[in-house]
């Protein structure tokens, strides 16, 4: 018996039970796993690109797949996950034409949603969820879809820019970026930005247009913000795409609205920003992209940047006298969870 206890005590399934004034009553046994340690599970899981930081494993999808999970672990190990889920920029609008002064508005960030576990310890973005029903979420022995947004088309000459499309993970959806606008012609037409997971900027061409808004459909924390209103003049720059954590901004002057900023989150084990709105268009001071992946504006009959591939970053829109507008980033999904 003497020799078992010394067994317990020199281990790490035993926990010594004493009284306030540190008397022991003896030893009580926790439970020996295959180690000899206590008994602990952890999620085992596939699907996508597989890579470790420290105690945690993640999963990245730049393309569609399924996350599929094993095993289930338990709460002293993992049985929850933390995840982050972008979805595809929004395409920006193009310069009106040869000769027009009316430069393109950049296209919104896509949609950006974000939530740490309560047993993770990596550093989250301003947008992670803390509480509710989309925060520490936890997993089954199945297989969960994983779709990636693309980023919107942008506008050719004369031509909007196209939304971008929905990124979805474990029943977690981010909406695509709004689109950006072109100056409809001489009738002007509605040169505003539309509404996304961040919204589009309008075009040049007048004052008195709008950002598309962000957040749309809404969720708790916000995905996105709203693209830029245009009302300074002169009136030919195009707006900028909202951003995740930042709304687009009209400034005076006569340049192109700067687009949004990103969210940065180290959920890959690298701080890394996404989800930046694309600029405005002009005739020579561009809108320059937002943090984390918008794409710039272009010049006098210059075309605007792309978005960067993966980060749902809004394109940069055409610069006056028939600058293309630029396609969004496409979306990704990043799913972490500890593993030992």
């Amino acid at each position: 018996m003497r020799d078992l206890k010394n067994k317990l005590i020199s281990g790490k399934s035993s926990k010594n039970i004493t009284n306030k004034k540190g008397k022991s009553f003896g030893y009580q046994v926790l439970g020996f796993g295959a180690g000899g340690g206590p008994t602990v599970a952890f999620i085992d899981a596939s699907g996508g690109t597989i890579t470790e930081s420290g105690d945690f494993k993640i999963h990245t999808f730049t393309g569609p797949g399924t996350f599929t999970v094993n095993s289930v672990g338990d709460p002293d190990g993992s049985d929850t996950v933390s995840y982050m889920v972008a979805a595809g920029g929004g395409g920006a609008g193009a310069g009106l034409g040869p000769g027009s002064g009316d430069a393109g508005g950049g296209g919104g960030a896509g949609g950006f949603r974000e939530s740490k576990a309560a047993t993770d310890s990596y550093t989250a973005s301003p947008l992670n969820a803390t509480s509710g029903p989309t925060y520490n979420i936890p997993v089954s022995a199945t297989g969960y879809p994983i779709a990636i947004g693309a980023g919107g088309a942008g506008g050719s000459t004369g031509s909007n820019g196209s939304a971008g499309s929905a990124s979805s993970a474990l029943g977690i959806s981010s909406a695509g970026g709004g689109l950006g606008k072109t100056n409809d012609g001489p009738t002007g037409g509605d040169r505003s930005g539309t509404p996304g997971g961040s919204g589009g900027g309008p075009s040049g061409g007048g004052s008195g247009m709008s950002g598309g808004t962000g957040n749309v459909p809404p969720v708790s924390p916000a995905q996105g913000n709203p693209g830029s209103d245009h009302n300074q003049s002169p009136d030919g720059y195009g707006g900028g795409g909202g951003g995740a954590t930042a709304a687009a901004v009209d400034t005076p002057g006569g340049a192109g609205i700067a687009g949004g900023a990103g969210a940065t989150s180290s959920i890959n084990g690298t701080p890394t920003a996404r989800a930046g709105g694309g600029g405005g268009g002009a005739g020579s001071s561009i809108g320059s992209g937002g943090a984390g992946g918008g794409g710039n504006g272009g010049s006098s009959g210059g075309s605007g940047s792309a978005g960067s591939t993966n980060t749902g970053g809004g394109g940069g829109g055409g610069g006056s006298s028939g600058g293309a507008g630029a396609a969004g980033g496409s979306g990704i999904v990043i799913i972490r969870y500890k593993f030992q």
